[in-house]
């Protein structure tokens, strides 16, 4: 991993992906290839069942400072103060309840998500390490 070598306070003007959680390779974090019963990683050849992936936060963000515009991706757990939870376990609760609510389709969670995500974020000023 890179070490920050500034900071930069700044606004998030939008939120720029749709999916914040994604299945990610415990060795390189890449995004798993994922079917109904195993994962392959791509990057790194790591290979198990689907049960056991692991998740990861990726929010892609446009900010603005005094005087720019920039897309910034924050990755990973630096997100759980902000979701409440690990990634992992975000996963999970948006699992079951889409099982316990017979949702056959995750749209309308995922879009549920996308607005608190939006209330949470767009607006706000945060100090990013880049």
């Amino acid at each position: 991993m890179n070490s920050v070598q500034g900071l930069l306070a700044a606004s998030v003007i939008s939120i720029q992906n749709s999916c914040f959680i994604y299945p990610a390779c415990q060795n390189c974090f890449s995004r798993l290839i994922l079917d109904s019963r195993r994962f392959n990683c791509l990057k790194c050849g790591c290979t198990g069942e689907a049960k056991d992936a692991s998740y990861r936060y990726r929010l892609s963000l446009k900010i603005a400072d005094t005087n720019d515009l920039f897309d910034i991706t924050v990755f990973g757990s630096c997100l759980d103060p902000f979701f409440g939870v690990t990634a992992e376990n975000l996963q999970r609760y948006i699992q079951d309840f889409n099982q316990l609510s017979g949702e056959t389709s995750t749209e309308s969670t995922a879009r549920v998500l996308v607005q608190a995500v939006e209330t949470c974020f767009i607006g706000k000023r945060f100090i990013f390490g880049v």
